[in-house]
This record gives structure tokens, C-alpha cells and sequence, in this order.
């Protein structure tokens, strides 16, 4: 016996999820041809992390990490994934159901796609929204003078099967498309081509003992460009060749002025070492990262421009603007940077290329502003920088913190001879000693690395002679200031976590 033929309501269901997928590439196709036309996919993904309570952002940190941003577009697709054919289903009978649906996500997608943008950056979200409500037209309007039910639809069920197949196909194509298209705007190329000058006064390599070699799983003195943090609210990296770049330092200035790349890098450039960390960072987190810096002096732009007595707030906007905001004496007494080149090389697209503020001794949301377009002078009580209206503290020094990064928690070691290590930092103060707790046992101190700077990260490690069972290790420092870490644990929100780590290993016996 031959199997029974798919139900219309199955049919209509696929036809409209076709639909859905031909209005998506159209509006991706469209979008690559335009720099400044959106996606609404994206658009409305960024709508979501502006407009989201902190809550949901710290959700989405903690629960998918660097990965986060993926996993937001990756969950507006699978939604629209089931409201489609479901608009396919209510169609069937009331075939403007189909129309309104796809004309309302038209209307949400050009509403995200011109916020803060030009109007014309809706054009890809009407695109698709006339593809994906032509189309459900075409399949679901009655036949002239029928009745208007699900067997006299406007195309017949293997019309419907072929058609659907075929929008399916035509719109990965034109998502294709649209995707390559889009790289004709990378800066890539810029980067590429771009050749920094050298550092006025370069630092030498990193002395041996700052670095203790042969322990795997220890994060290296100076964190890959490739395996460094990203964290921040852009969807789309934005793309800045360096040709057309200018940073325009106003406000609370006396002699406001921009000022193009070459012109900055002929200003002097110098090298210096700064760990980064991101405020959302938890206990035993990753969001932590030591680099090698070049860039020119953010004092230096300050003293050109003339800081007026009144401010005491230094913004910095991005492209997509973001905004960063940290105090003017910030800029002052301390190393911070307009950076343009990490590790020994110019900046990396995803970490601002081509310039970003780094900060000592500031948590990034408010120090280190990447694909940095604009400084402003201002003050604190006029105006909040991005995350404060979201529950963050308007000022967020860097607390001493320490890490275990060996053994990691919950894995298995060998009985025996082992050595338990990791890093500790405390930007601007530095660390001046770390100690290690067994079993809730008395805290011993660690052998320290030779110290970088002030302002980098420390390794530190202490033998340990593992005895067969589970056991709990535990980890606190002391910065150059003599404060112990802070013992109670504190959430990220509202100014950075805190808390002395703890976690578990189970040790066997050796074989």
C-alpha cells in the first residue's frame, strides 16, 4: 500500500518556510550591494542587545561566552523558523494572514535597520518583506470565482512541493550572495597592506623569568591575537579601512581638532604591556587577556585639544556608536592608549581595527572602546556612557583578582608529583604575592613569575604532591597595595565579580 500524500497543511507550512528563506536572501543580496543598507536579520539582533534588560546580556555572556553574539542570530533564525509555517497554516484559510505576517516582519526589520541609521538602510527589510508576502499571495489567493478553500489555493500541491523547493534554493543562493558580496566592504585588505611605524622606544622581549615554560594548560604571558577575548555589542565587525579613517577629539575642549591615521602614528608611538579584563568575567573565567600594545598616548591628544577644568569624563565613540566613558585622570596617570597595533602587528578587525582605547587598571566597558571614531570631553552628571542606563556602575577599577588555570576543574589527574598554577592581576597596583588552599587547608604561598609590569597579568605555580581522592583547591593574591582579594563573591553586575576561586579535582591512582 502506498503511503497516504502529505497533508495541505503540511504543504502550506513548507511553502511559507520557502518563503521565508526567499525573503531572507533577498534582503541579504540587497543588503551586500549597499555599505549602508542592513541586513534585518542583524539589525534587529542589535535592537535586541540595546533594548535587552542586563539580565538577558549576562545570560548570554555566562551561558555562550565569546559565542554569544552567534548564538542571538542563530535564535531569531530558529523563531523564525516556527512562526513562518505557522503563518503558512493560518493562511490557508485566511490568505491575508500570510500578507500581514510578512509585512509585519518587514515593518520590525526596517524599524531595527534605520535606528541610529539613514532611512534608505530599511531597503533590504521592505525587499523582503514584498518577496515574502508576493509569494504567499501567489500560493494562497483563491481561484476567480471559487470558493476559498484549502483545495482551490492558487497553485496545486506538487506546484507548491516544486515552488517551495525552488524559493529554498534561489534564497541560500542569494544569502550566498549577498555574503560575498559584503567582502568587497571588508577592511581586510587595508590591514593587509598597512605597515606601522615603529615604537619611538620599542620594549625589549619579555625577560625569561617573567614566564615559567613547560606547564601545560598555563596561560602564555601574552595572550594570541587569535584566542583573545572579544566582548562587545557589534553584530557585523565593523569594517574602517584605514584611508578613510579620522578621530575627532571635542567637547569640553578648548581647541577641538580630527586627525587622520598617518597623522596620529607620526605622532610618536610607544609600546606597553596591559591585560585587559571584561567586567562580565566570573570566577575562573577566560574573558581575561595580556597583550603587547602600540599606539600613541591618549595624553598627548588631550593636552593638543586643551581639557577644560570642568570635565572629568573622557567618552569614546565608536563607528557604531558605542560608547565608552572613564575619568580624565585616567589619561593621565597611567599608560592609556590609542592603540593601533596588539602582538606585533596592526590591530585585528575584531579587536578595532584601525585604532581602539586600551585603559589600565578600567574594566573595557568603560575604558576600551574599539573601531574608535570620536573623543569627548564631558562630565559624569550629564552624561552616561552605554552600559550605565543598564545597571552599571558608572566607574569600574579593576579588583585584584587570581585564577586557576591548572588543574581545571572537575578534570582527573595522576597521583604524584604535579604542580597547580595560573595567573593573578591587579591593573595599575600589580601582584605581590598569591597563595594555594588544599582541602580547606592553611593557605601556602606560590612561587611568583618574574613581574611584567603593574599592569599585566602574573603566573604564578606551587608544587603539590597528589594523593589519591577528590579534592578542593582554592586560590586568593595580594596586589602591590597590600589588599587581600576580596574574599566574598560578588556577581559581575554591577562593577566585576570577586570572590576567592574554588573548585574540584579528582586524583587516581597511578598505574
Amino acid at each position: 500500500m502506498e503511503n497516504a500524500p502529505r497533508t495541505p497543511t503540511m504543504h502550506a507550512a513548507l511553502w511559507a518556510a520557502a518563503a521565508a528563506v526567499a525573503a531572507l536572501g533577498t534582503a541579504e543580496l540587497a543588503a551586500g550591494i549597499v555599505q549602508s543598507w542592513r541586513s534585518p536579520v542583524v539589525a534587529v539582533a542589535e535592537s535586541v542587545i540595546d533594548r535587552s534588560p542586563s539580565a538577558f546580556t549576562r545570560f548570554g555572556i555566562r551561558t555562550f561566552g565569546t559565542n554569544d553574539k552567534a548564538a542571538l542570530i542563530i535564535g531569531i533564525l530558529l523563531i523564525l523558523a516556527v512562526v513562518a509555517p505557522l503563518l503558512g497554516v493560518a493562511a490557508r484559510r485566511r490568505p491575508w494572514a500570510g500578507v500581514a505576517g510578512f509585512a509585519l516582519f518587514g515593518v520590525v526589520g526596517a524599524a531595527a535597520s534605520i535606528d541610529g541609521g539613514p532611512t534608505a538602510a530599511a531597503v533590504p527589510a521592505v525587499l523582503a518583506a514584498l518577496i515574502g508576502a508576493g509569494t504567499m499571495l501567489v500560493a494562497f489567493r483563491p481561484r476567480s470565482g471559487e470558493r476559498r478553500i484549502p483545495s482551490d489555493a492558487g497553485v496545486g500541491r506538487r506546484e507548491m512541493l516544486a515552488g517551495a523547493g525552488a524559493l529554498t534554493a534561489l534564497g541560500l543562493v542569494m544569502a550566498a550572495g549577498g555574503r560575498a558580496l559584503r567582502d568587497r566592504f571588508s577592511a581586510a585588505a587595508s590591514r593587509a597592506a598597512l605597515v606601522l611605524p615603529g615604537a619611538r622606544r620599542p620594549l625589549p622581549p619579555a625577560p625569561a623569568g617573567a614566564s615559567f615554560e613547560g606547564i601545560a594548560g598555563l596561560s602564555p604571558l601574552f595572550t594570541p591575537n587569535d584566542r583573545f577575548y572579544r566582548i562587545d555589542t557589534a553584530l557585523l565587525i565593523p569594517q574602517v579601512p584605514v584611508e578613510d579613517w579620522t578621530l575627532r577629539v571635542h567637547g569640553m575642549v578648548d581647541e577641538p581638532f580630527e586627525i587622520g591615521f598617518d597623522e596620529l602614528t607620526s605622532l610618536g608611538l610607544v609600546e606597553t604591556d596591559i591585560t585587559l579584563t571584561c567586567v562580565s568575567n566570573r570566577l575562573g573565567g577566560d574573558l581575561v587577556g595580556n597583550a603587547r600594545w602600540l599606539g600613541v598616548p591618549l595624553r598627548l591628544l588631550l593636552e593638543r585639544a586643551g581639557v577644560q577644568d570642568r570635565a572629568d569624563q573622557i567618552v569614546g565613540r565608536s563607528v557604531d556608536g558605542y560608547t565608552c566613558g572613564f575619568p580624565v585622570e585616567a589619561a593621565f596617570d597611567r599608560d592609556a592608549l590609542v592603540a593601533v597595533g596588539m602582538n606585533g602587528e596592526p590591530l585585528p578587525l575584531q579587536h578595532g581595527f584601525p585604532a581602539r582605547l586600551v585603559t589600565p587598571g578600567l574594566y573595557g566597558y568603560v575604558s576600551a572602546t574599539k573601531w574608535l571614531s570620536e573623543i569627548e570631553l564631558t562630565r559624569f552628571d550629564t552624561f552616561d556612557q552605554y552600559w550605565v542606563p543598564r545597571g552599571y556602575a558608572e566607574r569600574a577599577p579593576i579588583k585584584t583578582m587570581s585564577r586557576i588555570d591548572v588543574p581545571r576543574s572537575g578534570q582527573i589527574v595522576d597521583a604524584g608529583d604535579t604542580v597547580i598554577a595560573g595567573v593573578a592581576w591587579a591593573q595599575t597596583r600589580g601582584i605581590s604575592k598569591v597563595e594555594v588552599s588544599i582541602d580547606d587547608g592553611p593557605f601556602a604561598e606560590a612561587e611568583l613569575a618574574d613581574a611584567l609590569t603593574d599592569d599585566t597579568w602574573r603566573q604564578w605555580r606551587m608544587p603539590w604532591t597528589a594523593t589519591a581522592g577528590a579534592h578542593r583547591l582554592a586560590v586568593r593574591c595580594t596586589d602591590g597595595d597590600g589588599q587581600l582579594q576580596r574574599e566574598a563573591r560578588d556577581e559581575p553586575l554591577p562593577d566585576g565579580a570577586s570572590g576567592w576561586q574554588s573548585l574540584l579535582v579528582t586524583v587516581r591512582e597511578s598505574s
